[in-house]
């Protein structure tokens, strides 16, 4: 049996980090339960602890939800109840978050706004070009 580093919270470059991993929903694993998918934050050859990032959870939607919410609550309300022009600045600000790299985005971001889902596509063709 191979024994387990602690996660020592306490260190700074930990302390540093937190703030930045709280907003993008990231989280801090202890360097033995590290996954090939989570970012080693080493320090001085050791590793310190591993940055687990959205998306790579058991539950991967979280992180689209996540995202959803904090547009919503910079728009001032529900998606649906947006202009349309609104609803497109909605659609790039959750490209530019990396909304649309998540399983199903494209549904669950027209579900959001009251659209079909090729509307969505239609907005994010107009903020590609």
């Amino acid at each position: 049996m191979t024994e387990r580093t602690p996660l020592d919270v306490g260190h700074p470059v930990l302390v540093t980090l937190a703030p930045l991993l709280e907003r993008v929903g990231a989280r801090l694993v202890p360097p033995g339960e590290c996954s090939p998918e989570d970012v080693p934050l080493v320090w001085e050859g050791a590793t310190l602890a591993a940055v687990r990032l959205p998306g790579t959870e058991v539950e991967p939607d979280l992180g689209i939800d996540r995202l959803l919410s904090e547009v919503a609550a910079e728009f001032g309300g529900a998606l649906d109840a947006l202009p349309r022009a609104d609803k497109q600045r909605a659609v790039r600000l959750l490209e530019e978050r990396g909304a649309f790299s998540y399983r199903k985005s494209a549904e669950k971001v027209a579900e959001a706004l009251g659209v079909t889902r090729f509307t969505v596509y239609n907005y994010l063709n107009r903020t590609r070009s």
